[in-house]
């Protein structure tokens, strides 16, 4: 939980401070008033990094140095931010002990839900690799690291492709053992979230939706999980002359994607509106159980600009996924959102 936070040359913040309250925060102002440079400052602290930007852009345009302090329920954290030139360069101090990086264990607990997470059907594979993984690197300790291992190697494989044939062929077995065995890796951790997310999507989609529903993701794996590594490499090494051609590596956990169906058929094909914020909504409420379970501690809530893209129905639903959790939205109207809560919330106006 968070309780205080200062913001110095932070995005459009020259040197503001804000207080919060254990349950809803509602941060109300007109569009451009910095209320989702407030939640990515929340993001910060709580995670080391934003979710939007590098860091080098999180300091005010003309300033030399931008920093962030917060107030945490059991610690106090700063994050400081020093730009020289094109280059910036990031430290943290967690209870006056000065840190590089942050480890997950010391990072806190924080899930968001803001706009662009609706498109997550939509959009192509990389979109929905790229948000499963990373619920993966902050549920699992050892995921960042595999995570990386494998694209350094596919780095090392796909810089050898665009070498001569004859003088790279030596060399590339050896890294396409290495290539299959990370990917091996990879696809068991993705199935194996994909495997706790089926167990209660469902549950928690029919009652966003106030209809019963059966919801499924698929893991579009191109290997059988019980022998993913051997099929990898023997495909590896069948289609290394199109690699070659190509100049990259077209087989591994980098190109597979994940497909969402909705009472069996297609989602992004098939669910309204309403439907695909149903099951984003579902979604995002396993990610706050998982990353509960997994931490030991509730997470940090932030919410950006959603409200108004949810019903009625919808936003009840969030609201009774809300209790258990310290939570910040924003919102333009903030009559939109008070009118769904009865216990006490806390108002943070900006202009």
């Amino acid at each position: 939980m968070i309780t205080s936070v200062r913001l110095q040359n932070f995005r459009s913040y020259k040197d503001e401070s804000f207080e919060f309250e254990p349950g809803v925060n509602i941060v109300v102002g007109p569009n451009a008033s910095g209320k989702t440079n407030l939640l990515e400052g929340v993001m910060v602290l709580a995670r080391g990094g934003s979710y939007r930007a590098r860091d080098s852009e999180l300091v005010q345009f003309g300033k030399p140095w931008g920093r962030l302090d917060g107030n945490f329920q059991k610690q106090t954290r700063a994050v400081k931010i020093k730009l020289s030139g094109d280059q910036s360069a990031k430290s943290f101090v967690i209870d006056d002990k000065p840190l590089k990086r942050l480890s997950l264990e010391r990072t806190v607990p924080v899930v968001l839900f803001e706009p662009e997470h609706l498109q997550l059907l939509g959009r192509g594979p990389e979109t929905r690799r790229d948000y499963f993984d990373e619920l993966l690197e902050r549920s699992q300790p050892h995921f960042k690291t595999l995570s990386s291992n494998y694209r350094r190697t596919l780095a090392q494989r796909n810089a050898l492709l665009k070498h001569h044939r004859t003088q790279a062929v030596e060399q590339l077995f050896a890294w396409n053992i290495r290539l299959s065995e990370l990917g091996a890796q990879i696809a068991a951790a993705r199935q194996n979230l994909i495997d706790q997310i089926d167990k209660n999507i469902s549950k928690n989609y029919s009652r966003i939706a106030k209809k019963r529903s059966k919801v499924e993701i698929r893991y579009d794996s191109q290997f059988p999980a019980a022998n993913y590594a051997s099929r990898m490499l023997s495909k590896l090494e069948k289609t290394v002359d199109l690699d070659f051609e190509r100049g990259f590596t077209a087989s591994g956990p980098h190109r597979e994607d994940f497909t969402f169906y909705l009472d069996a058929k297609p989602a992004s094909a098939t669910a309204s509106r309403g439907e695909t914020r149903s099951l984003l909504l579902a979604l995002k409420i396993f990610e706050l159980q998982l990353i509960e379970k997994s931490r030991g501690s509730p997470p940090i809530f932030l919410l950006d600009d959603v409200f108004s893209e949810l019903d009625g129905s919808r936003r009840r639903a969030l609201v009774d996924s809300l209790r258990d959790y310290q939570t910040i939205i924003t919102t333009t109207d903030a009559e939109a959102v008070l009118e769904y809560f009865s216990d006490k919330q806390t108002l943070i106006a900006l202009k």
